[in-house]
Order: C-alpha cells, then structure tokens, then sequence
C-alpha cells in the first residue's frame, strides 16, 4: 500500500467518519424539526370557531421558525466541518464579526426591516392567506419572513414588500370578513317593498347549501344610506368567513338583478336633457332622455 492510500485511508477512519457523523447528525436534526413544525401546525391549527385564523397563523410561524432553524444547523455543520479538516474557524468568526459590523453601518434599513418584521410577526397582525393592504399595495400574502413580506395581487403579480416599509396594515381577512353593498333602486319605487325583497334575498342566500356556510351571521339592512343623482341607496352587509366576501356579494348582485327584472323593481340610472332653440325662448323644446 503506497503513502497516498494510507494517509487517505487514515483520514477517512479518523476526520472522514467525524465529517460523516456530522453530516447525518445534521440530516437527522433537519429531520426532526420538520416532523416538530408538522404537529406544531396540526396542534395549534384546531377544530373551533378560530379554526381557520389558527390555521394561518400555525402556517406562518412554522415556515419561519423551520427557516431559521435550518439555516441555523447548516451554518452549524458547516463550522464543524470546516474545523475537522483543519481549518480555524476563530478567525473566521472573528472576521465575520468585524464584517457584520461594517456592513450593519450601511445596511440600517435591513436591521429596520428584520426589527419591523419581527414585531408583525409578535402582534400577529397578518399571515400567509391573509388579504392585505401594506405600503400601497393589496394581494394575498404568499410568503412572510423577518426581512420582507410577498403579496399577489388579483392580476397574479408578485409584490415583494420590505417590512421597513410597512406602517400600516389594512387586513381584510382578520378572523373574519365583511361584504358591504348600495342597492340603488329607481325614486319611484316603493322602499318598504325593496327592503323585505332584500331581506327574503339574504335569507334566502344565507339558507342556500353552497352559500349558507360562507356566511356567519344573517345578512343586516341598515336602512337608506343616501339620495343619489338618479336613485336612492339602500345599504346592507354579510358578515362571512374570511376571504369569502366577495364571493357571498356577487350571488347577491346576481340574485338582485334577477329578482329585480322579475318584479318590475326599477335600478336607477341617468337621465339627460336636450334643449333646442333659446333657452327660455317661444321657440324651446325639450326632450327628456330616461325614465
């Protein structure tokens, strides 16, 4: 046996099987903490009225703390690693160090956005699945981190959000949500009988098997909101589960308009004056567009 395959042989019985312990003892403890976050988010995501709001908030903190976690093992192993086959690490830490210190001088806005993130994250103000509103931009949170926040928007574009830049958050999916709709009807119309046909719609919504589990509460009227240019606006509401208001108000505005066109309840709509000749003149006519 030449020198070369001896003292390769040596390395591999001595370092090589240290470098290999290692490795599995950090594909072992990677192991772990995904089957740990797995029943964390089974056991925190439980059955009740909180069920789904418990469920995104399991979600969120999972994927963070097992990130972290890993990135925490691997820089570990790495270390270990790197020790067993000779290199010093001191001076790698200690250079690390210095190099942290230099960069933490110009990079204010990163410590701003992991110290903002981290505080998001502490109020639990918003999670992954939640639809929000943060520094000018809505979407659907897709992915959240201490560093920055990432929305899609209806139209299927991804928005990267630094959490330095959030100063205010807008949740539309908080535990619940809220479907707000004017039903504008024609002036002539009777109001007391555009009501109870609004009110037979909700129950008839909330009584419906596809649509009635969307909604928490029984749909509320709250009286004429205001006197437009061409109708008068009567205001109502679901209360629904999160993310599903939308959904609830547009059957409504379908069942609305259908119920509507069958009971001759006129929607309200612009009506435009013509004037021929002097205003005010013998020869005036008017001629009067609408209804």
């Amino acid at each position: 046996m030449d020198t070369t395959t001896s003292t390769l042989l040596k390395w591999l019985l001595s370092t090589g099987i240290r470098v290999g312990v290692i490795i599995a003892v950090m594909v072992f403890s990677l192991g772990v903490i995904r089957l740990l976050v797995r029943r964390y988010k089974r056991r925190l995501g439980i059955s009740g009225k909180m069920e789904a709001e418990r469920a995104k908030r399991a979600d969120t903190l999972a994927k963070i703390i097992e990130n972290t976690l890993r990135v925490a093992i691997l820089l570990a192993a790495v270390l270990m690693i790197l020790r067993q086959v000779g290199i010093e690490i001191a001076p790698l830490l200690a250079g690390a160090g210095i190099v942290g210190l230099a960069v933490s001088f110009g990079a204010q806005s990163l410590v701003k956005d992991i110290i903002n993130g981290f505080f998001i994250l502490l109020e639990n103000n918003m999670n992954i699945g939640d639809v929000v509103e943060i520094a000018g931009k809505s979407g659907t949170i897709e992915k959240m981190n201490l560093r920055v926040t990432t929305l899609r928007d209806l139209e299927g574009k991804v928005h990267a959000v630094p959490n330095g830049e959030i100063s205010t958050i807008t949740n539309m999916t908080k535990e619940w949500s809220r479907a707000v709709l004017d039903v504008g009807v024609a002036y002539r119309e009777d109001i007391d009988e555009v009501i109870e046909v609004l009110r037979g719609l909700g129950d008839g919504l909330r009584s419906d098997p596809a649509f009635g589990p969307l909604i928490v509460e029984p749909m509320e009227i709250l009286g004429v909101e205001s006197f437009g240019d061409s109708g008068v606006n009567v205001r109502i509401m679901f209360t629904t589960k999160p993310v599903k208001q939308w959904q609830v108000a547009r059957e409504f505005r379908r069942r609305l308009k259908k119920t509507f066109d069958e009971k001759g309840i006129g929607l309200p709509f612009k009506r435009h004056m013509l004037y021929f000749g002097d205003v005010g003149g013998p020869g005036k006519m008017k001629v009067e567009i609408g209804s």
